[in-house]
């Protein structure tokens, strides 16, 4: 289910890039520019954490899908889709984070 919901939003997403963006919310962030969507990422980014702090799962989840639609309106704007995550999250599965750290190269 996850990643037919995920793949079902990235496609709307990237219909979006060419729509008006008086119109659309996603097309006003890709015609305002890459800035503007991680500027976006960033509040939903402290927003996560603020509700996380508060104690408050439905909030949590709120901010958290939040954040998640953010970050997948920054990989379309890369060409990049929710599939590209999602497969670089099976490679890491059974991977300990240390070694996968490590093999990054980021001592």
């Amino acid at each position: 289910m996850s990643d037919d919901i995920l793949s079902r939003i990235g496609a709307v997403i990237e219909s979006r890039k060419g729509a008006d963006p008086a119109t659309s919310y996603v097309a006003k962030l890709f015609d305002k520019g890459l800035d503007t969507i991680l500027k976006k990422i960033g509040e939903e980014a402290t927003e996560t954490v603020m509700a996380a702090k508060d104690g408050d799962p439905q909030k949590l989840v709120y901010e958290v899908a939040d954040l998640w639609f953010h970050s997948m309106v920054a990989l379309a704007h890369f060409g990049l889709q929710p599939a590209d995550v999602l497969a670089e999250l099976a490679r890491r599965e059974g991977l300990s984070g240390l070694t996968e750290f490590a093999q990054r190269g980021n001592n």
